[in-house]
């Protein structure tokens, strides 16, 4: 277990599998898009190190006040002598949640709109779109991580695990491949999928504001934001006013929440 709390390992797994699903994207592509992929996928690529860089940074922060909560025993589960496996999928059930909140409150607060609508505006969903996120958005991310930790009393060990997972399955979310839809449905009674959260990148209101899960889709379908559509292939991705590649290039992205609406 302790390879997987490494930096160094966990970010290259990730990087394995963000290149497994671009090989796959190419082979059983859901939508073929337009030539000039990997120039579009660069903002997406250089917004990576600002997550990479902000998470590195609060890790560090909830790893000294994680230590602090676990030798109190403060926290719902802190002071339990749970096995470690049960302290695993509490702290990862646990932590999902907050993350369902965290996303559902970036799409209801104005503000938080405003550094969110950065990863909606991109107009061909692909394995990249997982790392296009503002800094100010990752910094959101984290301190509801951070809380959850604390509220739930987690050793700083889960919290590492955790985001391997979560990092892991927006990968595969937001990976432009064909599944077949038994199989996506059969997936999406326990976790999101492609399928599930394609819906949420479309620019139909109704269609955006649902499918907040971020690992699990039990909390959408618990919450009643759970949606489901049948034709993939009318989606169109993207926000209206973002059509533009003025409005797509990396320094109008980062101060995309600093511009008059």
């Amino acid at each position: 277990m302790e390879l997987w709390l490494t930096d160094r390992a966990r970010l290259s797994v990730l990087l394995a599998a963000c290149a497994l699903l671009a090989s796959i994207e190419v082979l059983v592509p859901l939508f073929r898009y337009r030539p000039g992929r990997f120039r579009r996928a660069f903002p997406n690529l250089a917004l990576a190190a600002g997550v990479l860089l902000t998470n590195l940074g609060f890790v560090s922060i909830t790893a000294s006040v994680s230590g602090f909560v676990a030798r109190r025993g403060i926290g719902l589960v802190g002071g339990l002598h749970l096995r470690p496996w049960v302290l695993l999928l509490v702290g990862v059930a646990g932590l999902d949640f907050f993350a369902y909140a965290a996303h559902l409150l970036l799409h209801k607060l104005e503000l938080g709109w405003r550094f969110h609508r950065v990863h909606h505006s991109e107009r061909e969903v692909d394995v990249t779109t997982a790392f296009r996120q503002h800094p100010g958005e990752t910094l959101w991310r984290s301190l509801w991580q951070f809380v959850g930790t604390v509220i739930l009393g987690l050793p700083f060990w889960v919290l590492p695990l955790y985001l391997s997972l979560s990092s892991l399955n927006a990968l595969l979310e937001h990976a432009n491949i064909k599944i077949s839809e038994r199989f996506d449905r059969f997936l999406r009674l326990l976790i999101v999928t492609p399928n599930m959260h394609k819906i949420h990148h479309s620019r139909v209101t109704r269609e955006t504001d649902s499918n907040y899960s971020n690992i699990f889709s039990v909390w959408d379908r618990l919450f009643g934001t759970y949606n489901r559509i049948e034709d993939y292939q009318r989606l169109r991705y993207g926000l209206d006013g973002f059509d533009n590649r003025e409005r797509q290039r990396l320094e109008a992205l980062i101060m995309e929440p600093f511009r008059r609406s």
